[in-house]
């Protein structure tokens, strides 16, 4: 997720850190655990705002469901499932961008994923906290009932890591073509 600028230094102070004070101290599963923890706070500064906007996204969309439910879902549904698309697509084209790297859009894709997760399932449980009438019940069940609620964000890893690397395409690609002319 770093730029190619910075992505061989870092990484290389990263190992070096890791060999020469991390893994004599905390022992080599302490180091390794530290070790993802470091990828991963790069990850998250990388992705965190994206993966906010999809729990929001997907978290209004449950609210309006549940407290000003539609005849038709359809309307909704559209507007949500290409929100989250714009969403993957963007980011891991921006990501690509920066990078020049595929695996980063991929993996910006996952994180976001990751990310919106519990987030909006705990937003959810929130809401269902407080709103938890017959007609609330009632209207939980029809756009889809609790188990679409709380399985809906996991089931996007995959294809918001693929969308994502579909992003990521354009995005390689727009970095390799405004490249200054003497790096082509």
């Amino acid at each position: 997720m770093l730029t190619p600028e910075d992505a061989e230094t870092v990484s290389g102070d990263l190992l070096e850190v890791y060999r020469d004070s991390v893994r004599p101290s905390r022992g080599h599963l302490g180091a390794n655990v530290w070790f993802v923890g470091q990828v991963a706070g790069f990850a998250w500064r990388a992705t965190w705002v994206w993966g906010l906007l999809l729990a929001t996204l997907i978290l209004g969309r449950n609210a309006l469901d549940w407290f000003v439910p539609p005849a038709d879902f359809m309307t909704r549904s559209i507007v949500t499932t290409y929100g989250a698309m714009s969403l993957f697509l963007v980011c891991g084209g921006l990501i690509a961008y920066r990078t020049r790297s595929l695996r980063a859009s991929a993996a910006a894709g996952l994180a976001i994923g990751v990310i919106a997760a519990p987030i909006k399932i705990v937003g959810a449980l929130v809401l269902l906290a407080i709103w938890h009438d017959p007609q609330t019940r009632m209207a939980i069940d029809r756009s889809g009932g609790l188990a679409e609620v709380f399985a809906l964000p996991l089931f996007l890893l995959l294809p918001g890591a693929l969308l994502a690397l579909a992003g990521g395409l354009v995005g390689k690609a727009a970095a390799w073509s405004f490249r200054p002319r003497g790096m082509q």
